[in-house]
């Protein structure tokens, strides 16, 4: 860790960026998240849950897209580590990569639009929480799919500060989920107590 932390400079501009860039962005959805869900503002204002829905899981892209942008210019800005610089980190880095996209995107496809944009905390719920893969192989595929991506972006280009943003960015998506999971799971709880109310 030491020898790694030697290639990165913290005080540069763009990893200053990215890192708060990356913790931004859940905390940003989280909040909104929570306050839709108490206040329904966001529903009322667009004239529609549905709506508000497509409307914050947009803002959320592009904040991701900013993210990865912000990532990868602190990734340009600083040195590359030789060690990382090879032909065979660079294929396990491919491999990385494409491991984590199957995670993202079949997240993506199981949950859909609403589901994966946090449309539970809309009043959009499904019938039930969703069990099949990738859900079935791994709990919480699209956040550990989108590490493993910046994990194998990171190795690609044989970036140290790569690797370092990649640890931030699983420790703010652990963060999240200790706020996330048990909110998420009191939702589909008091979904199915109403439903035992009205059977």
């Amino acid at each position: 860790m030491a020898r790694l932390l030697g290639y990165v400079d913290p005080l540069d501009p763009s990893f200053v960026a990215a890192t708060l860039a990356i913790a931004f962005n859940p905390l940003f959805w989280n909040v909104v998240a929570r306050w839709e869900q108490k206040t329904h503002k966001l529903s009322k204002a667009f004239g529609s849950p549905h709506l508000a829905c497509y409307t914050l899981g947009g803002a959320i892209l592009l904040l991701n897209f900013l993210r990865s942008h912000c990532f990868t210019q602190a990734m340009l800005s600083q040195p590359q580590m030789e060690i990382l610089d090879n032909p065979m980190a660079y294929s396990a880095g491919l491999v990385l990569l494409g491991m984590g996209s199957v995670f993202v995107l079949s997240s993506f496809f199981a949950l859909g639009f609403t589901g994966t944009f946090l449309g539970d905390y809309f009043g959009i719920l499904k019938e039930a929480r969703v069990t099949t893969f990738p859900f079935n192989f791994l709990d919480n595929p699209m956040y550990w799919g989108s590490t493993a991506n910046y994990l194998g972006w990171a190795i690609m280009n044989a970036s140290p500060t790569g690797l370092l943003l990649t640890a931030v960015v699983a420790l703010v998506y652990m963060l999240a989920l200790q706020f996330e999971e048990p909110f998420t799971a009191e939702i589909y709880r008091q979904k199915a107590l109403q439903a035992h109310k009205r059977s």
